[in-house]
């Protein structure tokens, strides 16, 4: 390419950069200032107290444990019933295998207000009180979509021969999972498991349909925000959602380099 098509390629993907990036600058800024009530720039002054408020503060730990507790059940649900889903179809073919695809991916397809919406009058209509099995339940609709996507997508590029190869040297078929099947998926659980945590994570319409009085993390930054007083602490918050979620996406790509080594997918 030409020199000069290559320096606007560069300013494009930094202006792109910068667009992204932008108001996760204006929190990392305001989560220090010393105004509680606007966000005056540049800010007035600058401090850390907003750090030991949000510490003491029962309510974020509560949130954000709940939050948690949440996003790893929902993705360890998805995990399985999703694997199990994408091994069922990725060699099958049958009558109405499409349609049986579009209802698996029609949960993350439609507004987030209409799957909500479905799930509290299924949740009303069976008796049961709206509470944290309910938002797990919520959750893995969507959750099992994108590890099933990603499962199969790997299933389609491995070759069968090798679990043909599997079985006839004697392996049962736990084995065969084992030693040929997982590790080839390795990677694509890995992806899966990575973004279904981070969608149920954040994910907060869903969440207003199927909490009832719990207060996950999403909710918790919504009620904030009709609370002027403590805005800064909700950038102190949000400032430590970044960087704890900013750890497992590095370490999910490390590793992901390192299976793609280790099994040729570089290649």
């Amino acid at each position: 390419m030409r020199s000069s098509s290559s320096i606007g390629l560069k300013i494009a993907a930094g202006m792109g950069l910068l667009f992204l990036h932008f108001p996760l600058l204006i929190i990392l800024l305001y989560a220090f200032t010393s105004e509680d009530k606007t966000y005056k720039f540049p800010p007035p002054g600058l401090t850390l107290k907003w750090f030991a408020i949000a510490a003491s503060r029962n309510d974020i730990w509560e949130a954000l444990f709940l939050s948690v507790k949440v996003a790893a059940a929902a993705t360890l649900i998805a995990l399985v019933l999703g694997t199990m889903v994408a091994a069922a179809l990725y060699r099958s073919s049958f009558f109405g295998k499409d349609s049986i695809t579009l209802l698996l991916i029609l949960p993350i397809a439609l507004p987030g207000i209409l799957t909500g919406l479905a799930l509290l009058t299924s949740i009303t209509r069976a008796g049961l009180d709206p509470g944290f099995l309910t938002i797990v339940v919520g959750h893995a609709t969507f959750c099992i979509v994108v590890v099933f996507n990603n499962v199969v997508a790997r299933l389609r590029r491995m070759s069968y021969s090798q679990i043909e190869a599997s079985m006839d040297l004697g392996a049962d078929a736990l084995q065969t999972f084992r030693y040929v099947v997982l590790p080839n998926i390795a990677t694509a659980l890995l992806a899966g498991g990575m973004l279904a945590f981070a969608l149920s994570f954040d994910e907060v319409i869903v969440t207003t349909f199927t909490a009832g009085k719990e207060e996950t993390l999403p909710i918790w930054f919504l009620s904030e925000l009709f609370r002027p007083r403590d805005r800064p602490v909700t950038n102190v918050v949000a400032i430590f959602v970044i960087a704890v979620t900013l750890l497992p996406i590095l370490l999910s790509q490390r590793l992901t380099q390192s299976f793609e080594e280790m099994h040729g997918g570089g290649k």
